[in-house]
């Protein structure tokens, strides 16, 4: 039999696999910059300074997650993120398996849903502000 709680606690482990594992990538453009997606956006005929939005996607928006503090908004971020960086990165690849048969763009695709269903949810009780 479910616990009260039981949804909650699945939100919180959502928000924290989610955020947890988009937030390293945030960081490393921290360290490293966004030269690279600069260059894509410029590729693509876009405006360069929309590369400053990757520390939105990747740092604020895990954070959100983390603390549940607008957590639907940053599901949102995330997924905004995740369609720009497959548009840029990895249009190529959308629907590539590799060598063990397995989707390209996991990882990407595992971001993009997973940002909607917190999205969706919103992160329960087990958040700073509940939305």
């Amino acid at each position: 039999m479910l616990h009260a709680l039981d949804d909650d606690v699945g939100k919180l482990i959502l928000r924290l696999t989610l955020g947890l594992l988009m937030l390293p990538h945030g960081i490393s453009k921290l360290f490293g910059g966004v030269g690279g997606v600069q260059g894509m956006l410029a590729n693509a005929g876009l405006p360069e300074l929309l590369a400053y939005g990757v520390y939105i996607g990747e740092v604020v928006a895990p954070i959100m997650l983390i603390i549940g503090f607008y957590a639907r908004w940053g599901g949102l971020l995330i997924v905004i993120n995740m369609i720009f960086a497959i548009y840029l990165a990895h249009s190529h690849e959308i629907f590539m398996l590799n060598a063990q048969g397995v989707l390209q763009l996991e990882l990407q695709y595992f971001f993009l849903m997973t940002g909607l269903v917190v999205m969706f949810t919103g992160p329960g009780v087990l958040s700073l502000n509940k939305r």
